[in-house]
């Protein structure tokens, strides 16, 4: 599993979605690897209707219906087949109590990737029983040149012990084959990654490459 998370790059902004969405589409089609794009609630549903391709939201919100005003629901985009999110994301983190209430709150079947900034949190996220937790240390999200595989690999290890049964995800810095290969192999299902290819040269040559390191488990 890959996840790519476009945030609000101006490069994901209008119709640049798109051509971004139809080469990972082109990509997961073509390799035959569940990549899903997390994209800004003003774009997701535009964005699958577009290209056909998984899409998710970066955030929801605690409120799924009723008499409350600007918050996103995820009961409304189940509605237009949206299902799933990111939770408590580093740049857009919730109060603890915000986070379980989601969590507990959630529409069935509707999926949540909840974030951990560290390996402390991952416990009591784990007691609120998301589908996927997302492991990414605030201080490698976006480095050119490291990455949560190569700096803090033992810190991957226990992470995926922590969180087990739940399966990891783990993001930031991901840009290689190895940093895929590395994380696998100490037990994640998957990595996450933005920068990387939303603002790369050749979004499509760097996808390529990281699902090289997958090997033969897709």
């Amino acid at each position: 599993m890959i996840l790519i998370n476009f945030k609000i790059y101006q490069e994901t902004f209008g119709d640049k979605a798109i051509e971004l969405a139809k080469i990972v589409k082109e990509v997961a089609d073509k390799h035959k690897i569940r990549i899903i794009i997390t994209a800004s609630a003003l774009d997701a549903y535009r964005l699958k209707e577009f290209t056909g391709q998984e899409v998710w939201l970066q955030n929801i919100d605690e409120y799924s219906e009723g008499k409350h005003n600007g918050w996103v629901s995820p009961l409304q985009a189940q509605s237009l087949n949206i299902n799933g999110s990111l939770l408590n994301h580093s740049e857009h983190r919730l109060p603890r109590g915000t986070v379980q209430k989601i969590l507990s709150h959630k529409p069935k079947n509707f999926k949540i990737v909840c974030c951990a900034h560290s390996l402390d949190q991952i416990s009591w996220i784990k007691k609120s029983n998301p589908d996927y937790i997302l492991f990414e240390p605030p201080e490698l999200i976006a480095s050119s040149d490291k990455s949560v595989a190569t700096e803090m690999s033992a810190s991957i290890k226990n992470a995926v012990a922590l969180a087990s049964p739940i399966p990891l995800i783990v993001g930031a810095g991901v840009k290689s084959s190895e940093d895929v290969r590395v994380s696998r192999q100490l037990g994640a299902v998957g990595v996450c990654l933005s920068s990387a290819f939303v603002t790369g040269a050749d979004p499509q040559k760097l996808l390529t490459e990281l699902i090289n390191g997958f090997g033969d488990i897709i």
